[in-house]
């Protein structure tokens, strides 16, 4: 097995979030690849079985588990394919459906990907849950904002959106992991996006994670989606609209997420970002 290293959202290999890489997974079984994320640690690794049509079957395995779509480790199988086979436009075939990915080298010769999920959703948070959620998060309702009320999102993986109030608050993180992961795993959240609007397209994020294993993601694709489809449902955004996240800061791994969300309300969001290998 030809196991790559990449961090995602990032130039910096210090920075971003690190993920594995299977570009060829051909014969491995399931037992194989989750033993392979546990013993690799990060929050996820791509396993990749290439298809007679050219288009890639891809799973994500977490240190616990497998989560059915993972943005930033397909970024990083995106630049990793592109670096090895040239640039272009390749198809996923998830568990969550199906996500084209198109790449492009910058003249410094940066590997660029942006992906575009499948169809958004955003869906109430009930009262019962956010209680709860609050509760394990150590957060009141005076810390939330309510110009981005609390919702459940979705564009390939299930993410509680959760905004600060002020960037303190969302820089002040400790929670109960496993209350946390408790509620997690019975409502198949798979992180939760915790955010903080800086200006009108410009937003600070973090997400815990732990049924994956680990307190928290540096860089979250998969959220940022939801985010994007969450900001589009909700007419918090004008849409067409390209938005930056911001995430890993408070971690000591800046990474920078750039969320396009279009104006066909049923249209996947796209997500940008570089990778670089992890030497």
């Amino acid at each position: 097995m030809d196991l790559l290293r990449y961090v995602a959202f990032s130039t910096d290999p210090q920075g971003g979030n690190p993920a594995g890489v299977v570009l060829d997974a051909t014969g491995l079984d399931e037992a194989t690849m989750a033993a392979t994320a546990a013993e690799v640690g990060y929050s996820e690794t791509a396993f990749v079985v290439p298809r007679q049509d050219g288009a890639l079957d891809i799973r994500y395995f977490s240190p616990q588990n497998e989560v059915p779509f993972c943005g930033h480790a397909t970024i990083a199988t995106a630049v990793a394919h592109a670096q090895r086979h040239g640039v272009g436009d390749l198809l996923l075939h998830t568990k969550a459906g199906r996500v084209p990915v198109t790449t492009s080298a910058g003249p410094d010769g940066t590997v660029v990907a942006t992906l575009v999920s499948v169809e958004p959703r955003t869906e109430p948070l009930a009262d019962a849950d956010l209680a709860e959620l609050l509760a394990a998060l150590r957060w009141s309702p005076a810390d939330l904002d309510p110009a981005l009320p609390p919702r459940v999102a979705y564009a390939g993986a299930w993410h509680p959106v959760i905004a600060a109030a002020s960037r303190e608050r969302l820089a002040d993180l400790d929670y109960d992991m496993t209350a946390l992961g408790d509620l997690m795993a019975r409502r198949d959240w798979t992180t939760i996006a915790l955010v903080r609007r800086e200006s009108e397209h410009v937003f600070h994020a973090r997400n815990p994670f732990p049924p994956g294993g680990t307190v928290e993601d540096p860089a979250t694709g998969a959220a940022a989606a939801a985010f994007g489809g969450y900001l589009r449902a909700l007419g918090i955004v004008d849409t067409p609209a390209v938005l930056r996240i911001h995430q890993g800061v408070d971690m000591g791994r800046p990474s920078l997420i750039t969320v396009g969300v279009p104006a066909g309300r049923n249209s996947g969001i796209e997500v940008t970002g570089t990778a670089v290998p992890i030497s």
